[in-house]
């Protein structure tokens, strides 16, 4: 028998759905908007991330706004493979997670609507372009800066996020044989963390948790809580490996609230944080990235509604349950609008203050998955 979850959960999945219906028709060819007031366009790796939580919620209204979107993504797919960053707009091109997230979500979709064709034609050359993406000509993908959902930050060549999506699709679309190809060489060593392994990979000598990303001999150990949440929620991470890595971002959790670094009991999306004196840190990153802000350490609900079920499959549902709790108090704080539940887009780490827009379409939506996850006592369509 299912846990039920607590009545402040409950009103917050209500309030959730509500989020989504009022987001699920904006002014772009009527495609889901990225927030309910802030951000009216619909980009696509946000409405594609937020598939996970529309499948859970089983609402009929948002499976059919979720179907559209991959339809017109499928129409407005470049000639070679490439899906763009606007949903309606095929020349918004460049990100290198638009494309993997859409093939794991037509993957996903074959699986809940049972049609192992679906979008048959689209998927192939999908396939084909991320085929192109590895720069070695073998299995992990590479990218250029700023290119993921990271638009103010720096992943150079092999990103964890990114090849932790391909890996997720690899799976779902039966291509087992490619998916056991890039787990090994994920499992290798990160150049420049260790540069004794000239294998180039994202394990880090030392520490449970992958690199954020890696190339040659350079590379960047900070943890990448999406990324690593990726990799426990996939199986790229062995059980033994994903236990060890949740012990861990909790130790260096509380060792950041110690320094009075970070305020909440949800993860950084980045840690330890850039600093000005740090090597790697951009002029641009004082104006937008700053230490424990944005993608510099802020703390994001959807990437934490990731955490909470990648919780779940790695076995410690209590303390899943407890950082959904910590999500449920988060997820109310609006910056804006007063509204019974904020859904904001992401917190400052040292004080948790709401920084971005209410009403965020993927916080919403992952916290409607985060919720099922811990309800159900299982990673969802992984």
């Amino acid at each position: 028998m299912e846990p039920r979850l607590g009545a402040a959960i409950q009103d917050a999945q209500r309030g959730a759905v509500a989020v989504l219906i009022h987001n699920a028709h904006g002014p772009f060819d009527g495609l889901p908007r990225t927030a309910g007031w802030g951000y009216p366009e619909p980009y696509t790796r946000d409405l594609l991330i937020s598939s996970l939580g529309i499948l859970a919620s089983g609402n009929a209204e948002l499976l059919a706004s979720l179907k559209r979107v991959m339809a017109t993504l499928a129409r407005n797919q470049s000639r070679r493979g490439h899906i763009p960053s606007l949903v309606h707009d095929p020349e918004d091109r460049g990100a290198s997670d638009t494309t993997p997230l859409f093939l794991l979500v037509a993957g996903i979709l074959r699986n809940v609507l049972g049609r192992p064709r679906y979008l048959e034609g689209p998927v192939r050359r999908a396939a084909r372009w991320m085929e192109y993406q590895a720069a070695d000509d073998r299995v992990m993908v590479s990218q250029q800066p700023t290119s993921d959902w990271r638009d103010e930050q720096w992943v150079l060549g092999h990103g964890l996020f990114v090849n932790t999506l391909v890996y997720a699709y690899l799976k779902c679309l039966g291509q087992s044989e490619r998916a056991e190809a890039l787990q090994g060489a994920l499992n290798g060593p990160a150049d420049g963390v260790d540069r004794n392994h000239p294998v180039e990979g994202l394990a880090v000598r030392g520490r449970p948790t992958y690199a954020m990303w890696s190339y040659k001999v350079l590379g960047d150990p900070r943890c990448d809580v999406l990324g690593n949440s990726l990799a426990i929620l996939t199986g790229l991470a062995p059980p033994s490996r994903a236990t060890r890595m949740v012990a861990w971002i909790e130790d260096e959790c509380d060792a950041l609230r110690s320094r009075g670094e970070l305020a909440l009991d949800l993860p950084p999306c980045l840690f330890p944080f850039i600093q000005p004196t740090d090597e790697d840190w951009r002029p641009r990153y004082a104006q937008y990235n700053l230490p424990g802000r944005y993608h510099n350490g802020g703390v994001w609900p959807f990437v934490c509604g990731f955490y909470v079920a990648a919780l779940v499959a790695a076995g410690r549902p209590r303390l899943a349950r407890r950082k959904l709790e910590a999500l449920t108090d988060l997820v109310r704080p609006a910056r804006e609008v007063r509204v019974a539940y904020g859904f904001n887009e992401w917190f400052q780490a040292q004080d948790g203050a709401p920084s971005g827009q209410d009403w965020q379409t993927w916080s919403a939506s992952m916290y409607l998955y985060a919720a099922a996850c811990v309800e159900r006592g299982r990673a969802l369509y992984f």
